[in-house]
């Protein structure tokens, strides 16, 4: 890029982050102050039991004005900003259940952090987002006064201040106009800083304490845990059900087939021959079935050459076609790798099955600590983890995907609009070695 088209867009992002202080000011000054007052009240009303009713609902507008300016925290200066609060317990029912619920939002350190911030953005806040709104403005102010408009105002008040510059004559019209361009240059160096401390100011008090931190991460292992644990005991079932329906049975029929033979053999050896035909029929499909489901709790080619190689196998088992590309410079450890595995796996089944695609694009690469997955088809869209994997396309498997990944830390996000396409992405952190 030219240095032309660097300087453009700087001034861009300078004007960019303006408009975004300025919003921050008006929207935030107005929503935190009356979110503010309304806390207080309805404290105050709880002493007549009106705020046990009141105080929820305005903690819940709260949370979702924090949770508001952490999202543009992220999106508008690449500041992230994780929630604090816990997931609360099951409601119950009549005044003794809103008391209690009341009470729960009020004994978290969360809330009462949060209501330091609404205090802290009415206030220091504001400031720190007007500053590169007001940086801006000095330019056209400071050209509109030296275009003559200082004139009736001096003669009103004698003299206008400009910032530091006191105007009373042309000239220092004229120093101002030259003084507000000195600001918007300024500008165009500091104000996405500005905007940026804006967000980190916010930060110190919407994000997790250290104590509550290591709480959550207790919160989420023990979730990943149990996810785990009922992971482990479906697919024990699902593998004795598979060996009792499908290789037991046969195994079986091949025994009663063979007493059949010792006893025909002398008798009736046609028949006995026919009947070890038969036999050894269902040893072929026995076995088939033994390495299905052998393939099914971790594929051999996966223990073997890596997770790329088993990737590229099963593309070439789907009935659609898949372009893969991979680039991964080592293996992760084996459970990460079976965990992505069989997760790609679930996402392919699920785009053959369901989403009507004609072609389905998978891309596996690994960095900055982590491996990322992205599987993408021309389908007709509509699926969501949200919905446990229920969408428009009726597949279903992408929220047992989520608790398969969450087991390593890992997340899942799908973008599936209707009509298409779907880009299911896949993030574990790991070390290749």
């Amino acid at each position: 890029m030219t240095r032309t088209g660097d300087t453009g867009m700087k001034i861009v992002n300078a004007l960019l982050a303006a408009a975004r202080g300025l919003w921050l000011t008006v929207f935030g000054l107005v929503m935190s102050t009356l979110l503010f007052a309304f806390t207080l009240i309805s404290l105050v009303l709880m002493m007549l039991g009106i705020g046990f009713f009141t105080t929820p609902v305005v903690l819940s507008a709260v949370r979702s004005h924090a949770d508001q300016r952490r999202r543009q925290a992220e999106a508008w200066s690449g500041v992230r900003i994780p929630a604090p609060y816990r997931k609360l317990p099951a409601r119950r029912g009549g005044f003794a259940g809103q008391v209690e619920h009341c009470l729960t939002l009020l004994k978290d350190k969360a809330t009462w952090r949060d209501v330091q911030w609404l205090f802290v953005d009415l206030s220091a806040g504001a400031v720190l987002a007007l500053l590169p709104a007001t940086l801006i403005v000095y330019v056209f102010w400071g050209l509109v006064l030296a275009l003559g408009v200082w004139k009736p105002i001096v003669r009103v008040n004698d003299v206008q201040w400009f910032a530091f510059v006191p105007v009373t004559d042309q000239f220092t019209a004229n120093l101002a106009a030259a003084t507000g361009l000195a600001f918007g240059v300024l500008g165009i160096f500091v104000n996405q800083y500005l905007l940026r401390a804006h967000f980190l100011l916010a930060k110190q008090l919407l994000q997790p304490t250290r104590e509550r931190e290591l709480a959550l991460r207790v919160e989420h292992l023990t979730d990943t845990r149990h996810d785990a644990v009922d992971s482990s005991a479906a697919e024990l079932r699902r593998i004795e059900r598979d060996l009792h329906d499908g290789a037991q049975a046969r195994l079986v029929a091949m025994g009663m087939s063979l007493g059949t033979i010792e006893a025909l053999i002398e008798q009736d050896p046609a028949q006995a021959k026919r009947l070890l035909a038969t036999a050894r029929a269902d040893s072929a499909e026995a076995l088939a079935e033994l390495r299905d489901l052998v393939r099914g709790i971790h594929p051999p080619v996966l223990a073997e050459r890596g997770l790329g190689d088993a990737l590229r196998a099963l593309a070439l088992r789907m009935p659609l076609p898949v372009e893969v590309e991979v680039q991964l410079p080592g293996r992760a450890e084996e459970p990460v790798e079976s965990a992505a595995y069989f997760a790609v796996s679930e996402v392919l089944t699920n785009a053959a099955k369901h989403s009507r695609a004609r072609r389905v694009w998978l891309d596996v690469r690994h960095a900055e600590g982590a491996l990322r997955i992205s599987v993408t088809d021309n389908g007709r869209g509509g699926a969501a983890p949200s919905s446990g994997g229920r969408g428009e396309a009726g597949g279903t498997g992408l929220l047992g995907i989520e608790r398969r990944l969450g087991a390593f830390d890992g997340v899942l996000a799908v973008s599936s609009p209707a009509g298409g396409p779907t880009m299911v992405t896949m993030e574990i952190p790991c070390i290749l070695r």
